[in-house]
């Protein structure tokens, strides 16, 4: 009888560790579920385009302000000559920025080009052409941006180069 009532017990055990097992898989897998659905990627996909533009006329409109909405507080952008300066924050970003808004006159333009978003909807990538004053290509742009809350986007990683383009 004893015997009968460990075997039983060890049973149980085992199959609670089973369901266990199933259950860690089970969250395993709704961790999965966090996939956006291609519909709501191509929503991203726009949001994301259009936050781009909206940066882009920040600059065409010499609207310094409205610029540093779009930067994440983590923002990091590569500048200087080919991007060997690297600015760290928010702050930092638009300290350095501050120069390109104060001409009558933007100094470039740029316009998204490609936009592509994660599977999971939180990060964004967006790149294009960046343009002189004349509106000849001088270089490409390549932006990641962050969702950081319902359809609002800002951006953490920024860098530009003249691939290819007038140096």
């Amino acid at each position: 009888m004893k015997h009968r009532l460990l075997m039983l017990a060890a049973t149980l055990l085992a199959l609670a560790g089973l369901q266990a097992g199933c259950a860690a898989v089970d969250k395993t897998e709704q961790g999965f579920a966090t996939l956006v659905r291609a519909e709501d990627l191509a929503v991203a996909e726009r949001q994301v385009r259009n936050h781009e533009s909206d940066f882009a006329r920040s600059m065409a409109e010499r609207n310094f302000e409205a610029f540093q909405t779009f930067l994440s507080e983590e923002a990091i952008f590569f500048a200087g000559r080919d991007g060997a300066e690297v600015l760290r924050g928010k702050a930092a970003v638009a300290t350095y920025w501050k120069r390109y808004y104060e001409a009558g006159q933007a100094p470039f333009a740029w316009e998204p080009e490609r936009v592509q978003v994660l599977d999971g909807g939180t990060l964004a990538l967006s790149t294009g052409p960046v343009f002189d004053p004349n509106g000849r290509r001088i270089a490409t742009f390549t932006t990641i941006w962050r969702k950081e809350g319902p359809a609002r986007w800002r951006v953490v990683f920024d860098k530009g180069c003249a691939c290819g383009e007038r140096r």
